[in-house]
């Protein structure tokens, strides 16, 4: 974030970050079709799952402000982009955009804490955490990528052996929009 965006309240700074998770829904989304194309089930599959996960966070920003009876503004998406040289060019497109988003979240939280929007700071510190889990297995899956010595077989099976866990519980996950209230 710019010294100017910085400037800006914590929620104006959310909302922004809302177009951001969208447009890296469909970012996933775009690439887990690109190697779906390219016959790369396992990790196509890891890529929509993925564009799904974004989506929630997303949503999960959106109720965040709806609870806050502060405005929500739903715009426009960020540039997506759809071809690639490579697969290993799709995932370290991928990484990039997740560093990119880390970077955003914790200048979300930054924001926060110097207005003093104690609710805010305490609403992000769950995003910082998927951020630097996001990041942390998109690096693994390219260096996955880059060991594998252009055998993508290797990096499939890698991905239906190693990633393919079952989803843990996290209590502490934000409710998103439109889900049922607990």
């Amino acid at each position: 974030m710019t010294d100017t965006e910085l400037d800006q309240p914590f929620p104006t700074l959310l909302s922004a970050q809302i177009r951001h998770g969208f447009s890296a829904a469909q970012q996933y989304l775009a690439v887990a079709v690109y190697l779906d194309s390219n016959r790369l089930p396992q990790l196509a599959r890891h890529c929509y799952g993925k564009s799904g996960e974004q989506r929630a966070h997303a949503l999960r920003m959106v109720q965040y402000l709806l609870d806050r009876d502060l405005a929500v503004h739903i715009g426009g998406l960020d540039e997506i982009r759809s071809t690639f040289e490579s697969p290993r060019a799709a995932i370290a497109f991928l990484l990039d955009t997740e560093q990119t988003r880390s970077a955003q979240i914790t200048g979300l939280a930054r924001a926060a804490r110097e207005s003093g929007d104690y609710l805010g700071e305490r609403f992000i510190q769950w995003f910082l955490k998927e951020q630097v889990e996001d990041t942390a297995k998109m690096t693994t899956l390219l260096t996955v990528i880059d060991r594998s010595t252009d055998d993508l077989f290797d990096v499939e099976d890698f991905i239906a052996r190693e990633l393919r866990a079952p989803q843990r519980v996290d209590n502490a996950t934000p409710r998103m929009a439109g889900a049922a209230k607990n």
